[in-house]
């Protein structure tokens, strides 16, 4: 036998992604394709609609908790229950990711506060992203992105800010060895973006926000680079996991 050629035939299953979304036809989008890619199932809950959450992340690979139209600050259960659940994963120090009102329940299980703009700005479109010192030394990042959010957050204590803009200065932030939390959405698909700019309609004139058309045109220039990016942070994310070893056998460790 081959055993470099059959090492897939060797490699465990990898951990199923714990996903957590907001809405009834949510979906994870392209980060959920991209995991699946990588050989990850994806372990979709709802606590909005009752699913609950695991008391340990010994049975997953990391979790995601993805934005919706709610506010990290509303006093539903399911906002406090997951704001609160947050703390398990940085326990583990097991990979975690907030997008958007993901970030915001990351902010303020640390400590930060999560508020509107006080000029009332909004971003909701694509705008220019510009990574920190510390976000460059630790990858790449596009030059601009897509947004879809009206409040922002404090860096909390003993985060490391990796990007800002010019209307939200925490773009992006890492806390501990595995957790990061972005505004920006890089799970975007077109189906999405259609869906959105018709039934948010209303928010696209906030101040602030772009005109659908011009969300359609920044897709066109913009999103390569975006998903380039999605792409390499999520090998990065991944391998925060200091749980994760080489699983090969160990005569394909030790080569002939």
């Amino acid at each position: 036998m081959n055993l470099i050629a059959d090492f897939n035939h060797f490699s465990p299953p990898r951990k199923p992604i714990l996903i957590i979304l907001h809405q009834e036809n949510s979906s994870a989008g392209r980060v959920g394709r991209l995991l699946r890619h990588r050989g990850h199932d994806l372990d979709i809950r709802k606590p909005r609609f009752g699913d609950e959450l695991p008391d340990t992340m010994a049975d997953h690979a990391g979790a995601v908790i993805f934005g919706g139209p709610m506010s990290a600050n509303d006093t539903d259960d399911f906002v406090k229950q997951e704001t609160d659940w947050i703390s398990v994963p940085l326990k583990e120090e097991k990979p975690f990711l907030g997008i958007c009102l993901g970030a915001q329940m990351l902010a303020r299980n640390l400590g930060a506060p999560v508020y509107e703009h006080p000029e009332e700005q909004v971003e909701i479109g694509y705008y220019p992203l510009e990574a920190t010192t510390e976000g460059r030394a630790f990858m790449d990042w596009p030059s601009v992105v897509y947004q879809w959010h009206r409040e922002g957050f404090d860096l909390p204590a003993d985060a490391v800010h990796l990007a800002r803009s010019d209307t939200f200065e925490y773009q992006a932030f890492r806390y501990g060895p595995a957790a990061f939390g972005v505004q920006f959405h890089s799970e975007l698909t077109l189906a999405m973006l259609y869906r959105w700019t018709v039934h948010g309609a209303p928010r696209l004139a906030l101040k602030g926000a772009q005109d659908r058309r011009a969300h359609f045109e920044g897709r066109a220039v913009h999103d390569r680079c975006h998903l380039d990016w999605l792409d390499r942070f999520l090998d990065a994310w991944l391998a925060t996991d200091k749980a994760v070893g080489d699983t090969r056998p160990a005569a394909v460790l030790s080569g002939p």
